[in-house]
């Protein structure tokens, strides 16, 4: 905030001056004029804020000489008289420091905490916001309660998503908070009457609740909550023991408060997928896996001049540049039993205007992401006649072209690529199927199989649901497998990976071996231009492999059964 100058004289600092620029924009807002019609703007500003920056071994203020009474002055003011500090007449109200919050600074009235610096210190979350999380007090030392006085507000220079999972992960960490668990001791606090009187309900009965929830798999050993617990409550049928039916709405809004997020797949609906290993051992399955399990390596060729071409025509007619912005994203953080809960309630962006920026080496940037040469880069850039635009917003500029020239790369490549097959050595082990581990729920996306090396075919969309079924009626289909996410071919697009493998068996006689790739619509248009270039990837691949595999796409299954 401060720095002395050549002769050691006290100066403010950048961020001293950049905050005395924006509070003055601030109060002049219509907003907030009434409040400050009678006061000198240029004095509350230079007023309103100061900073701590910590004593070193010798008692000197780290950022400063510490010779000025001034210095003192504010530290005594900060870290010492407290009452002052809260007092009206007293107009500091922003306070910068480096070093605070970590040296315990205890304060109540502190509803801002705003991280400027990216630091690397292994400052927790909580002593960061722990001065924010104090009750606030009046003016007569009286603490105040409620949330419409005690919100603490956290400007931090990272995600609220990230803030919120370190925060509740050092709860959990330091402090032994256990989040969505039942205590033996949970209940014991509920009220009940008896014999005319209120009471607690006491630690043995809340034992008793305790077991009956392990008992019908509500909680784990450790007393965890289950989603058999979560899919009960939101359904309104958790089982509460006879004994305590009286008081079964404070026992159900307890475990409410525990298991915070009701929306769970209904456990009972999961199922694991077992190998079938009567089909998995069957010759039709080593006939087919062994056409389709062989690698293959690829080569590549493209015309440059085609290259520049397409790229500048995309530059030219599809980027867009924006200014450079600052996304300012706001969600209120509650702290619950049932862990930390964020619910995003403000997100927006501002313009930087009249950036300052430093221009970057596009050039070399460029050449570090395609590998192309400097040359074709700059025909590229020349030609595409949209410069003004680097200077709006540089690292979008950039990011943005270098995203445009790879995509057209890798489309291009495919359109010259070569595959070989590797060797005779070089392949998908069957074995592989035995160390899969597969599981999904009945409703959602499994079908039984009698056919395939599983006892249930998992699939990913309704078309994958519709072949699945046909294959399992079809008599001339003898074995089919949904190709494992491990089956990769490679591409220059990234790895592809087919649907089926299917094994054909033809007037009872000849044997037809397919992998088939699925859609909903397969005509070019309708689909992502890279999606469909990985299929064409896939036609070269199978055929590199010099053996009967027919690699097919289809959008249904009729087609399919009717062109074999």
């Amino acid at each position: 905030m401060t720095q002395t100058d050549k002769e050691g004289k006290l100066q403010k600092g950048k961020y001293a001056i950049w905050f005395e620029e924006e509070y003055k924009n601030a109060i002049q807002n219509p907003k907030y004029k009434t409040l400050f019609n009678d006061v000198d703007i240029e004095t509350e500003a230079e007023l309103v804020h100061n900073g701590y920056f910590a004593q070193d071994k010798k008692g000197a203020l780290k950022d400063t000489n510490g010779s000025t009474a001034a210095d003192e002055d504010a530290y005594s003011l900060i870290m010492k008289d407290k009452e002052k500090l809260l007092s009206f007449d007293t107009k500091l109200k922003f306070i910068f420091s480096h070093s605070a919050l970590k040296e315990g600074w205890d304060n109540p009235n502190v509803f801002q905490i705003c991280t400027l610096n990216e630091t690397k210190s292994e400052t927790k979350k909580r002593q960061e916001i722990g001065s924010g999380l104090r009750l606030a007090v009046n003016q007569e030392g009286e603490r105040v309660y409620g949330f419409s006085v005690n919100t603490l507000t956290v400007m931090a220079n990272e995600s609220y998503e990230d803030f919120v999972r370190k925060l509740q992960n050092e709860y959990e960490e330091d402090e032994g908070i256990r989040f969505g668990v039942v205590e033996k001791h949970s209940f014991a606090n509920v009220i009940i009457s008896k014999d005319g009187e209120y009471t607690y309900l006491e630690q043995e009965s809340s034992q008793k609740i305790f077991d009956h929830l392990k008992k019908y798999e509500y909680i784990d050993n450790k007393g965890k909550i289950t989603n058999k617990l979560r899919s009960d409550l939101k359904q309104q049928k958790v089982q509460v023991p006879e004994e305590f039916k009286e008081i079964e709405p404070q026992i159900i809004s307890n475990l409410k408060k525990l298991a915070g997020n009701l929306n769970v797949k209904n456990a009972e609906d999961k199922k694991q997928v077992k190998l079938n290993k009567m089909r998995y051992l069957s010759p039709e399955f080593k006939e087919l896996w062994d056409k389709i399990k062989y690698k293959t390596t690829y080569s590549v060729e493209f015309d440059s001049n085609e290259l520049v071409s397409k790229c500048v025509e995309e530059i030219k007619n599809s980027l867009i540049i924006s200014k450079a912005k600052l996304i300012y994203s706001k969600a209120g953080v509650d702290i619950t039993k049932a862990g930390t809960v964020t619910e995003e309630n403000n997100r927006y962006s501002i313009d930087i205007e009249e950036p300052n920026f430093v221009l970057p080496d596009i050039i070399t940037f460029l050449q570090n992401q395609t590998n192309l040469t400097r040359r074709t880069l700059v025909e590229i850039l020349k030609k595409s006649k949209r410069l003004d635009d680097f200077k709006k917003n540089p690292q979008k500029f950039m990011d943005e072209v270098a995203s445009i020239i790879k995509r057209k790369m890798r489309l291009m490549i495919v359109d010259g690529i070569k595959y070989e097959k590797v060797g005779d050595d070089e392949y998908y082990a069957q074995e592989l199927f035995e160390t899969e581990e597969l599981s999904g729920y009945l409703s959602k996306n499994m079908i039984g199989s009698e056919k395939s090396v599983y006892d249930y075919i998992i699939y990913d969309s309704d078309v994958e649901a519709e072949f699945a079924e046909k294959f399992e009626k079809n008599d001339s289909v003898k074995m089919y497998i949904k190709l494992p996410d491990w089956f990769k071919i490679l591409t220059p697009l990234g790895s592809y990976n087919p649907d089926w493998g299917v094994l054909i068996e033809k007037d009872n006689i000849e044997k037809l071996y397919f992998v088939v790739e699925t859609k909903g619509n397969i005509l070019a248009e309708e689909l992502r231009e890279r999606e469909y270039k990985k299929i064409q990837c896939g036609y070269k691949h199978f055929a590199a492999l010099g053996n009967e595999t027919i690699f097919k796409e289809t959008d249904s299954f009729e087609k399919f059964i009717e062109n074999v």
